[in-house]
């Protein structure tokens, strides 16, 4: 079958599991292999409204207020892999619904190209796709009292409606945009794996996420502390895949966030005791998923 446009395009459900992950269990930064990084700055920058951070030797930073969102290392002449596992997208939360107005009347404005706009009852996103064709999300939550308890029967797509969302804003045509705002963060990422099962006895037994959302052998939707989803998977494009050969634009590792040491020692005993391995990466543990996925396990 052919896949969805975009993340949540199938009605899902879920019998949400207890979780071991503390509550305020977070998502951090995503490292990506681009092929050109002047190319990539010029669109994570002028597309996509992140400021430069840092950069150094083929490495370079971005993020809004002083926090690291994407960091971007180049692999000249590198490559999407299609049908391998990695990235579906990474999912930019904005603080407010006027926030997201503003971005989607500079896209309208200035032209960037969207792939899906999209109402998920819990959230409100745009969908775009960068010049290495990594995947990316700019969304707003819900209040989480509208979606709190009904994520597994009620997560879903609908048409977005674009003219109740601009019609928050005085005038959309001038509108200033000034690049995302401060308060935005990584609220999910969402991954291309091989398959849902290992992918859940990876993400919910070992690790520790609460299930919250099922669409059969196809996608799961996981999450510390209630939140309708920190990590989303799917094989729509990469069922039975392997992860992108070496010289591929593709997922270099996403950030796990764990609130202090102690939480993240306790994650690293059950993945160990789930048999993963367990690496260092920036002098943080890192782990990869069944698919090849590498994660950052971090601290706040």
């Amino acid at each position: 079958m052919s896949a969805p446009r975009d993340p949540e395009e199938l009605e899902a459900t879920a019998t949400v599991l207890v979780h071991e992950l503390a509550p305020s269990t977070t998502v951090g930064p995503v490292e990506l292999t681009v092929s050109d990084l002047e190319r990539s700055l010029d669109y994570y920058r002028r597309a996509i409204g992140l400021d430069l951070l840092e950069r150094a030797a083929g490495r370079a930073s971005l993020g809004t207020g002083g926090r690291e969102l994407v960091a971007l290392v180049e692999e000249r002449g590198s490559r999407s892999a299609p049908g391998a596992t990695g990235l579906y997208h990474l999912a930019l939360l904005v603080p407010e619904r006027v926030d997201l107005a503003r971005w989607l009347a500079h896209a309208a404005r200035d032209r960037v190209p969207l792939v899906g706009l999209s109402d998920h009852f819990v959230s409100e996103a745009l969908y775009l796709s960068d010049p290495d064709r990594h995947g990316i999300e700019i969304y707003r939550d819900r209040p989480r009292g509208v979606w709190e308890g009904k994520v597994g029967s009620r997560l879903t797509t609908m048409p977005l409606d674009v003219d109740d969302l601009l019609g928050s804003l005085d005038d959309p045509s001038a509108e200033p945009f000034h690049g995302l705002a401060a308060g935005t963060r990584m609220g999910h990422v969402h991954l291309k794996v091989s398959s849902i099962p290992e992918t859940l006895r990876f993400y919910r037994d070992a690790l520790g996420f609460g299930l919250m959302a099922q669409l059969g052998g196809q996608a799961a939707f996981l999450s510390a502390g209630g939140y309708h989803h920190h990590i989303g998977a799917n094989t729509w494009e990469s069922a039975g895949g392997a992860p992108a050969p070496p010289g591929s634009a593709a997922l270099r590792h996403a950030t796990i966030v764990l609130p202090d040491a102690g939480e993240r020692e306790r994650a690293v005993q059950r993945l160990e005791h789930a048999g993963a391995s367990i690496e260092e990466r920036g002098g943080a543990p890192a782990v990869s998923d069944p698919s090849g996925n590498t994660l950052v396990l971090a601290v706040s």
